[in-house]
């Protein structure tokens, strides 16, 4: 009886051992299964050809000993001849010497090895595998006409979905998807959906084409927002109250007007009834303005030769670069012309990447006052003053922009691996050669400045502007673990990009990882409250920047606002004391990435501490998250 006993105990013991290491066993294969692959759509085409028939032939008896077809003229590759003969024959045959006695009409059976004999050509047919692109799928909004920035309907819109199957003999069978969860399809190609009014984060929208040839297009998504604005839905209200609906979409597929910059990124909407003045892109180029005392960009112009100020106490110079109040006046038409030289270009690269182009002036006119030089002192160039560390922050986070720049001074091979893992040695010199492409300084051209490679430039400041939205969704991402959009809003998101730009992301991990652990909130005041000693000259940056003025006349300085000064303000101006400058202390913990030699261009006019508002290099404390 013990002994059955104990037989038994061991049989559930080494049932349940078993057990679990079945349970452990499969538990293995599932992590251990490959991830599905992405569907790629091919087809098997016949292509005709003309085939080329050849030999390998012995010398000793003309023993064929491979014969092989190749689809081009001329003699077949090393790699066709191991493929179709093995790698034995192909060495012995790329060993064999000529055969000297062939020419001579010798013996030629004395000579050893192989040759290759052309035998014939003729016409034939071969499966070829190809891929195919897959459906599209596009947005749109039916029922009303949007016009940006304010996107209003006076009813509810519908939401269109327009299916595209590029192949000439298939056609869309269905469009299905889901909006807020709620499910629906339509047949054909064209799907239209009634939209209700929707919370003020929106909806979210999947959506995907079925096409004849037995597939589906890519599964697409958006958030959709329709808010209802005004007393027309109180019970309250007039019996003829206009109704009105502000509709906004977010998405790779929407086919209206361009949306504002890093939103589908953010995952964020502007506030209701559109951005806010220095976060728009106007109608016209010449409705951008600005709101700055241009006393470096006057300094410069009379420095150049541009504008006579010898009537001016010190030549109109309050130093070598920087303009008294007498030189700014009489360099005041010249600095309105300047100024607004490159509204154009501003205008251009907005539209081309979606950074607001009032935000692109507004930086301009605090970075550098329109003058695209060069600061010798901290190694910053350009409209936007961009650094080294800033350019390392473009070419990594903006891929896009990297792949188009890389090839210019790096082989493409190497730009193929990517910004991140390429060495040191040529990362420092794309980033060199980055900060010398938005450099205009000119010694040889008439007013020192290369004007042509200025308005370039100015669109390498917009995509460098995207690299760091980007960079601030990933850091407000990594530190939540939630998309930018459902802790922040549009406007200071813009702000801590900002800030970004300015202090770099050191400065901006830390004062985010702070506020949101101790606030659980991440807006302008909790973060801008949590920038460290060291970063917190960025406050003031993005200040001056989210100016709430808003104002068309292109010609503003801020001591004559948005009109042309009159004589007596004029005269008021020319006996004021010249303020001064502003100076912000930069961290002590700068170390400028190396820079290729030859960096610093010669006989360039550049401002120094004591004639400018010290810049605010980028500061990167810690690694990139």
């Amino acid at each position: 009886m013990r002994r059955v006993l104990i037989l038994f105990l061991v049989l559930a013991l080494t049932g349940g051992l078993l057990s679990q290491l079945v349970q452990w066993s499969s538990i293995v294969r599932a992590e251990e299964q490959d991830p599905e692959e992405e569907y790629i759509r091919k087809t098997i085409i016949n292509v005709e050809y003309t085939a080329h028939e050849w030999w390998l032939v012995r010398w000793a008896n003309n023993d064929i000993a491979c014969r092989f077809l190749s689809d081009h003229e001329g003699w077949p590759t090393n790699d066709e001849v191991e493929t179709w003969c093995g790698k034995d024959l192909y060495k012995e045959w790329l060993a064999t010497d000529p055969c000297e006695v062939a020419e001579e009409g010798g013996d030629v059976s004395q000579c050893p090895g192989l040759y290759m004999n052309y035998f014939q050509a003729f016409p034939k047919e071969k499966e070829l595998e190809v891929e195919l692109p897959l459906p599209d799928v596009w947005l749109a909004i039916s029922g009303c006409e949007l016009n940006p920035p304010e996107n209003t309907c006076n009813s509810l819109p519908n939401l269109m979905f327009i299916a595209e199957e590029p192949l000439a003999n298939e056609a869309i069978i269905r469009i299905q998807g889901f909006i807020d969860g709620e499910p629906f399809s339509c047949p054909g190609e064209v799907c239209t959906i009634p939209l209700k009014p929707t919370g003020t984060n929106g909806v979210q929208v999947e959506f995907w084409a079925d096409s004849s040839f037995g597939d589906s297009s890519e599964h697409f998504t958006g958030l959709v927002r329709v808010q209802p604005w005004g007393d027309f839905m109180s019970p309250e209200a007039a019996f003829d109250s206009q109704p009105l609906y502000y509709v906004d979409v977010l998405s790779s597929q929407w086919r209206g007007a361009q949306t504002a910059s890093c939103t589908e990124t953010w995952q964020v909407f502007p506030e209701v009834g559109g951005p806010p003045p220095w976060l728009l892109t106007p109608q016209y180029p010449e409705e951008l303005y600005t709101t700055v005392s241009f006393y470096y960009l006057a300094g410069m112009l009379i420095n150049e030769g541009q504008v006579d100020a010898g009537l001016c106490p010190d030549e109109g110079l309050q130093d070598d670069l920087v303009a008294n109040a007498c030189g700014v006046q009489t360099a005041y038409d010249q600095v309105v012309e300047w100024q607004n030289l490159f509204d154009e270009e501003i205008f251009k690269a907005a539209i081309e990447t979606g950074v607001p182009a009032q935000l692109l002036k507004n930086v301009f006119s605090r970075e550098s006052q329109f003058w695209p030089g060069f600061y010798q002192t901290y190694r910053e160039a350009g409209f936007g003053q961009l650094t080294e560390n800033g350019a390392d922050t473009v070419l990594l986070w903006n891929p896009s922009f990297f792949s188009q720049f890389c090839p210019l001074v790096l082989g493409q091979d190497r730009c193929d691996l990517g910004f991140g893992n390429i060495s040191e040695d040529e990362q420092a010199m794309l980033r060199g050669a980055l900060v010398r492409k938005v450099n205009s300084s000119c010694p040889e051209c008439p007013i020192g400045i290369d004007l042509s490679q200025a308005n370039f430039s100015v669109h390498i400041f917009a995509e460098g502007m995207l690299a760091n939205c980007e960079q601030v969704g990933r850091i407000l991402t990594n530190v939540t673990n939630k998309t930018p959009g459902e802790v922040s809003n549009f406007e200071d998101l813009w702000r801590f990009t900002l800030v970004n730009y300015n202090a770099g992301p050191g400065c901006l991990i830390d004062a985010v990882r702070t506020a949101y652990s101790r606030d659980r909130k991440l807006n302008w005041e909790t973060v801008s409250s949590r920038l460290t000693e060291g970063c917190q000259g960025a406050i003031s940056y993005v200040e001056d920047i989210s100016m709430t003025l808003s104002g068309v006349t292109p010609t503003p300085t801020s001591w004559v606002q948005f009109g042309t000064p009159s004589s007596e303000q004029l005269t008021a101006i020319a006996t004021e004391n010249t303020p001064e400058p502003l100076f912000t202390n930069t961290p002590n913990s700068v170390q400028p990435t190396p820079t290729p030699s030859g960096f610093i261009p010669g006989g360039t006019a550049v401002p120094t501490q004591s004639g400018y508002p010290a810049p605010q290099p980028t500061v990167t404390t810690q690694p990139y998250p």
